[in-house]
């Protein structure tokens, strides 16, 4: 007969995901009063993390109401309890071996208590620091990552493209002849997800095509510039034929450094700046070496000027196909001077209304997906939603490949008609960058 279950909960679950509680079936929950302690200094501020902190205690205090929660409270139907843990002492093994006292090595001691006070269930750390799994791991405890969010195979993940071969040659040439798409059925293709893109072959031609489930087509991807900036591959190619088009809302762009993400998306979103009342370009500020932006020199808009640069860099690029003196050069200076084109941190967007604008998230492997969530759920009408970032490169201390919101995003938007992806493999900035992308 399987061991009852008893998960405590360290407190970066909790700022990772509010909702946490109600993801663990029927089993039980605690929550070291330390927890609470560290919630409390976390809920000030206009951070993520922190309105986390802050819906959770209200979450907390609402099923609290009325009831002794360190006796345990139910979660709900067909879940378990929950409660706060208070009248632990130090356990001997944790204060042996971590004699620091830190928040960590007191939610280890619960967990320790917990363990050695009911052996007849399996009680369980869950926490998103691999340092805290390892040390609880190291004294005999069983501990493990936030798995609810997090994809199980990354190597399977959607890309977004298809490499058909043998397609003949008859096909083919009907789609660069047809002004129209064509029927689906008159190609040897299966198991299609809408707006997947294809890359169409055979020994002697190729065409680049686009599956549209709406009405079960094929229709060939020409090779189109995005404010004069020309894709260099297929993947490119596909890239700004989603970005261009108007009936995909949200679109992911995956791919390491180099491959053209960022400037790809900016690009088409000048391209088609008359659709939209405003360009927003945003990226989460993830402080260098785990320092918060405060120990910058300067007021707040020198402090994250470092954080946004990548993105004036890029918009650098597109202006400088043109000469100063040029309509094109200078409708980006005028739009930056008027807010039609906006560059800013992405905490600076809560309560805007995301309605009539073209807005692009960069570096979105940083985020939770939670903090996805939210920024897709302030989408009004007439808006899309671009986020690009490339999954291995994380600078997010409790995120990985496999947990980051933007993997995230792309495993549960696969197949909706409404969502085009690309993962961008080949990089275009240099053979020099490409080479220690490839070997460092």
């Amino acid at each position: 007969m399987e061991k009852r279950k008893l998960f405590v909960l360290d407190t970066n679950v909790i700022l990772h995901d509010h909702h946490c509680i109600y993801n663990f079936q029927n089993n039980d929950i605690a929550l070291p009063i330390s927890v609470l302690e560290e919630l409390d200094h976390f809920k000030k501020g206009q951070d993520q993390i922190s309105f986390n902190a802050r819906d959770f205690i209200r979450i907390l205090d609402a099923l609290a109401e009325g009831k002794v929660i360190s006796r345990g409270i139910r979660i709900g139907k067909d879940r378990g309890r929950i409660s706060i843990i208070t009248n632990h002492q130090f356990e001997k093994p944790v204060t042996d071996l971590f004699s620091e006292d830190r928040v960590d090595h007191r939610i280890l001691s619960v967990a320790h208590y917990l363990t050695r006070s009911h052996p007849d269930i399996q009680v369980i750390l869950v926490s998103k620091d691999v340092n805290l799994r390892l040390k609880a791991k190291s004294i005999g405890l069983d501990a493990q990552d936030y798995f609810t969010d997090k994809i199980k195979d990354l190597s399977i993940l959607y890309t977004g493209k298809r490499l058909m071969k043998n397609i003949p040659v008859e096909q083919i040439d009907q789609l660069y002849i047809s002004e129209e798409p064509l029927p689906a059925a008159q190609f040897p293709l299966s198991r299609l997800v809408p707006n997947q893109y294809l890359i169409l072959k055979n020994n002697k031609k190729s065409a680049l095509a686009s599956y549209c489930s709406q009405t079960d087509s094929i229709r060939r991807v020409p090779k189109s510039s995005a404010y004069g900036i020309m894709p260099r591959n297929a993947e490119q190619t596909f890239a700004i034929d989603g970005l261009l088009n108007g009936d995909i809302s949200l679109m992911t762009l995956a791919g390491k450094s180099g491959t053209g993400k960022t400037l790809l998306a900016l690009a088409s979103a000048l391209e088609v700046r008359t659709r939209y009342r405003q360009i927003y370009l945003a990226r989460p500020i993830i402080p260098l070496s785990n320092r918060d932006i405060g120990y910058l020199p300067g007021g707040i808009e020198e402090k994250i000027d470092p954080y946004m640069q990548p993105l004036y860099d890029n918009l650098a690029v597109i202006k400088n196909q043109y000469r100063e003196n040029e309509k094109l050069y200078r409708r980006i200076t005028d739009m930056l001077k008027n807010q039609k084109l906006v560059i800013s941190p992405l905490a600076y967007i809560r309560g805007r209304s995301l309605e009539n604008i073209f807005f692009i998230v960069d570096e979105a492997q940083n985020l939770t997906p939670h903090e996805i969530k939210t920024i897709i759920t302030r989408a009004g009408e007439n808006t899309k939603v671009v986020f690009t970032g490339d999954p291995y490169q994380i600078d997010h201390p409790y995120l990985d490949s496999r947990s980051n919101g933007l993997t995230y995003l792309i495993d549960r938007m696969k197949g909706q008609p409404i969502y085009g992806h690309i993962t961008l493999e080949k990089g275009e900035r240099s053979y020099l960058s490409e080479l220690a992308s490839n070997l460092l």
